[in-house]
């Protein structure tokens, strides 16, 4: 059946929820409000937009309240500082009520036409819940492609979740998926993890990503996600440390046993101040290493029965 014919059947009968969050987003809303919104109207009449403010410093509250004039569907739910982006996009979740959820970052990025092209794959195969895209060629510097991948290797190696590497936040859900994915109550999680972990039908288009040439995520911040992704999905970790620190017991009592044998049997002297020394440092770094490993994941348990909100909203901004 043509995709035309397909998008007419289904205008009455299909709501449609949008889903996007705002941070340093002032520059992008009018052209992407544009774009999605022919994108969606090309799928049904019955469409929702709920956009999120994650407590961006720039005028991009107003400008979501401007554009609300224009498109009396849209709904904006101002949170009350800047939660995250993880937690932000689980708020708008909560609030959509659609038969399916196109969720999408709105710095242009992502095309909001891979709307339709996603909406005609799972049209196509009624066993799908998610179509999500997939970057053909990781945007940045050489230094962000390597230290990117690596990091998947890595992320790869340390859990039981088949992580898919370079995904776009943009995925078209169907509701009993997104029902499931809010059914996860931890606070400190990976967004990209609880995707995985919910399971169901799910699969990636590839396609092209722009990049805007400026990130709000600095190396730190990466370096920070990249940990809470690890620990958030898996204890390996703490299993690597067991099995580190047995390791480094066996090599002791192996130099220990050499040593001994030297001076008992061979009758020879043991000097060397500078290897004790570094033996002490090394050893050292060793137990701080894993008590930190250790710590982490106390702070995660710590957070986590503190049983704090999510997110707080200030207010949601909605036309009766």
């Amino acid at each position: 059946m043509p995709f035309e014919r397909l998008c007419h059947l289904n205008r009455v009968v299909l709501k449609l929820s949008v889903v996007s969050t705002l941070y340093y987003s002032q520059n992008y809303l009018d052209e992407f409000c544009q774009r999605c919104v022919a994108a969606a109207k090309s799928i049904t009449s019955d469409i929702e937009f709920i956009l999120v403010n994650d407590g961006s410093p720039d005028q991009s509250l107003q400008k979501a309240l401007e554009i609300q004039q224009q498109y009396p569907f849209i709904k904006v739910i101002d949170l009350s500082r800047n939660f995250g982006h993880h937690r932000a996009i689980m708020t708008g979740l909560q609030h959509a009520t659609g038969d399916y959820v196109f969720l999408i970052d709105c710095d242009l990025e992502e095309s909001p036409e891979l709307l339709t092209e996603f909406y005609q794959k799972i049209s196509d195969h009624k066993d799908l819940d998610v179509v999500y895209g997939i970057q053909t060629k990781r945007k940045g510097s050489w230094f962000e492609r390597t230290s990117g991948r690596l990091f998947y290797k890595l992320l790869s190696l340390l859990t039981i979740v088949e992580y898919p590497s370079d995904t776009f936040t943009a995925r078209l859900m169907t509701s009993r998926y997104v029902q499931s994915v809010l059914s996860y109550a931890e606070k400190e999680l990976d967004i990209w993890g609880v995707f995985v972990l919910t399971g169901y039908n799910q699969v990636g288009i590839a396609a092209t990503k722009g990049f805007k040439g400026r990130s709000t995520y600095s190396f730190y911040k990466k370096m920070r996600m990249a940990v809470e992704t690890i620990t958030s999905l898996s204890h390996r970790p703490l299993y690597f440390t067991f099995l580190l620190g047995i390791f480094i017991t066996l090599v002791s009592l192996g130099i220990i046993a050499s040593l001994l044998y030297r001076k008992w049997i061979d009758n020879i002297d043991v000097e060397g101040w500078a290897s004790i020394l570094a033996s002490v440092w090394f050893l050292g770094g060793m137990i701080l290493m894993v008590l930190g490993v250790i710590a982490i994941y106390l702070s995660k348990i710590f957070l986590e029965i503190k049983n704090r909100p999510l997110t707080i909203v200030r207010k949601v901004y909605q036309k009766s």
